[in-house]
C-alpha cells in the first residue's frame, strides 16, 4: 500500500476470495472503550469531479477539501452498482446486490409500487454493531423497501428519518424536472419524510431537506456523544430534481447543481464541527463517497465524471468510482491513498475496527481494509467487478479493466457482447480510451478465468426488484 505526501509505503495488494477468513479472532467480549464511532456520509449521483479535492474548478467546498486534507482522498474507491437500490443494498451487507436479490434485469432500483426490499435474511453494518452495543441512526435517503419489515428500523438502526425512495419518484406534476426546479416546485413530488415507520410530511418539503438531515445528525452526535454509534446519512441530493435551502439559492458559479453540492459540502461542515465541539474526532471514524457516478442525462443539473468515462447507469468508471474520502485525525495517516477499495469494504473494515465478528454463513465480497488506512500491511483488494443489474459487465484487477460487455447508460441501445473484451490500463489511461487488449491476450485470458471463477460462487435467491 501507498500512501501519497506522507510517504508511508508497504506492499502491494493481494487478491483474497470474500473477506470472512481474512478476519483476526476476536476476543469474546469486545473493549467498548477503544471502538470507534462511524459516520458514513453518502451522496447521491456525485460525480467524480464535483468537489474541488477531486478537480472541479467552479464549485467551493471548502469542508470536503479541508477533510480530504486532513483525512485520505481515496482515488480508486468504487460503489458495488451504477445505480441506487443496488448500490446501497452492497454497501450495508458487504456483499454484492446479486447475492441478495437487490438487483434486477426489469426493474433496475425499487419503486414505490415495489413489494419488496432488503430481505431480512441480510445482515446490514447497522444489525450487526447494534447487537453489539452501538447506537445506531438512519438519516436521509434509504430505497431498500418502503414499508416493514423492509425499513431502517427492521435492519438494525435504531432510529430513522428520511424519505424512503428517491425524490424525483411519485411525480403528480407533468411539467419537466428543469421548469419545476427552477420554480421551486417541490409539491410535484409527492414523496414522503418519514420518522421511523410514520410518514410526518407529505410531499417532503425538498428545499429544506438537505439542512433537516444535517440537523438530525447533529442531534444524533450529541446524544450518543458517550457511547459508540453508526450515523448513515444518505442524502437525497444531488440527484434529480435539485433543492437548496434560501441561503443557497445563486451562491454558486456552477449553477443550481453547484449551489447543492455546496449545501452539502456546508452540511459535513457542520458534522465535522460538531465532533470537533463534543471531542470526538479521535474516537470517529468518517467516510464521505456516493452511491454511483452522475446522471449525465440531466445535463447542467447532473454532475461531471471529471476525467472519467460514462456516468450513473453504465459500468464506465464514470458510473462507479467514485468521490471518497476517510478522515479519523490522530488515527489514519492523512495523504492521497491510490489502493482499490469499494462500499462493500465498509462493513468488515467497521466490524474488524468495532471487534465485532462477522456471520460465516455467507459469501462476502468486501474486505477489511483497514490496513491500508492505517498503513500496516498489504491491501486485501486487488480487483473489482462492474455489475450492471444481474450481469458482470467489466472486471479490473490491478491497472487493467476488461470490458465484457458495455451499453449505454439510459437509452433503446442493446448491450454489445465482445467477442474479445475491450482492455484499458486505467491508471495510465482513467478515460478508458484506448483500447489495448490486442497486445495483453495474456491479461484477456486471466480476466476470463476470474469471471467464471466469481459466477461459481453464485446462488439463486429470490429477486427483491421484480415483486
Amino acid at each position: 500500500m501507498k500512501i501519497i505526501n506522507k510517504g508511508i509505503l508497504a506492499l502491494n495488494g493481494i487478491l483474497c476470495v470474500g473477506c470472512a477468513s481474512q478476519q483476526n479472532e476476536l476476543p469474546e467480549k469486545a473493549d467498548r472503550g477503544n471502538r470507534p464511532n462511524f459516520i458514513v456520509v453518502f451522496a447521491d449521483d456525485m460525480g467524480y469531479g464535483d468537489i474541488g479535492a477531486f478537480g472541479n474548478p467552479t464549485i467551493r467546498t471548502p469542508n470536503l477539501d479541508n477533510m480530504a486534507n486532513q483525512g485520505q482522498k481515496w482515488t480508486n474507491f468504487y460503489s458495488a452498482a451504477p445505480v441506487s437500490t443496488p448500490s446501497r443494498a452492497a454497501l450495508l451487507t458487504g456483499r454484492l446486490p446479486v447475492r441478495t436479490g437487490m438487483s434486477s434485469e426489469k426493474r433496475r432500483v425499487l419503486f414505490p409500487d415495489s413489494n419488496g426490499g432488503l430481505p431480512q435474511s441480510e445482515v446490514t453494518i447497522a444489525k450487526l454493531l447494534n447487537d453489539n452495543g452501538y447506537h445506531t441512526a438512519a438519516v436521509g435517503k434509504w430505497h431498500l423497501g418502503h414499508f416493514s419489515p423492509y425499513l431502517p428500523t427492521d435492519h438494525g438502526f435504531d432510529s430513522y428519518f428520511g424519505i424512503p425512495y428517491s425524490n424525483d419518484m411519485d411525480k403528480i406534476d407533468p411539467t419537466d424536472h428543469f421548469t419545476l426546479v427552477e420554480q421551486e416546485k417541490y409539491q410535484a413530488y409527492n414523496v414522503p419524510l418519514m420518522r421511523n415507520g410514520d410518514i410526518v410530511e407529505r410531499p417532503a418539503d425538498q428545499r429544506t431537506i438537505t439542512r433537516r438531515y444535517t440537523e438530525e445528525t447533529v442531534k444524533l452526535i450529541k446524544e450518543f456523544r458517550d457511547e459508540p454509534f453508526f450515523i448513515y446519512l444518505a442524502h437525497s441530493m444531488p440527484h434529480i430534481p435539485l433543492f437548496r435551502s434560501e441561503e443557497f439559492k445563486g451562491r454558486s458559479a456552477a449553477g443550481i447543481y453547484g449551489d447543492v453540492i455546496e449545501e452539502i459540502d456546508w452540511s459535513v461542515g457542520r458534522i465535522l464541527e460538531t465532533l470537533r465541539e463534543e471531542g470526538l474526532t479521535e474516537t470517529t471514524l468518517v467516510v464521505f463517497t456516493s452511491d454511483n457516478g452522475p446522471w449525465l442525462t440531466f445535463r447542467t443539473h447532473g454532475g461531471s465524471p471529471g476525467l472519467l468515462r460514462g456516468g450513473k447507469g453504465g459500468t464506465f468508471e464514470g458510473g462507479m468510482r467514485e468521490p471518497t474520502i476517510f478522515w479519523w485525525p490522530g488515527k489514519i495517516p492523512a495523504g492521497v491513498v491510490m489502493e482499490m477499495g469499494t462500499t462493500m469494504d465498509l462493513l468488515p473494515t467497521f466490524c474488524s475496527l468495532a471487534d465485532v465478528k462477522i456471520p460465516n454463513d455467507r459469501v462476502y465480497d468486501g474486505y477489511d481494509i483497514s490496513p491500508v488506512m492505517f498503513g500496516t500491511g498489504p491491501n486485501p483488494r486487488d480487483m473489482v467487478l462492474f455489475y450492471r443489474d444481474t450481469d458482470v459487465f467489466a472486471i479490473r484487477k490491478g491497472a487493467y479493466k476488461a470490458h465484457f460487455m458495455t451499453q449505454s447508460e439510459y437509452g433503446p441501445d442493446a448491450r454489445v457482447v465482445h467477442e474479445t473484451p475491450l482492455l484499458y490500463n486505467v491508471l495510465t489511461d482513467p478515460s478508458e480510451k484506448h483500447d489495448i487488449a490486442k497486445d495483453h491476450p495474456e491479461i484477456i485470458e486471466e480476466m476470463r478465468k476470474l469471471l467464471e471463477e466469481h459466477k461459481s460462487t453464485l446462488l439463486p435467491v429470490e429477486n427483491q426488484l421484480e415483486k
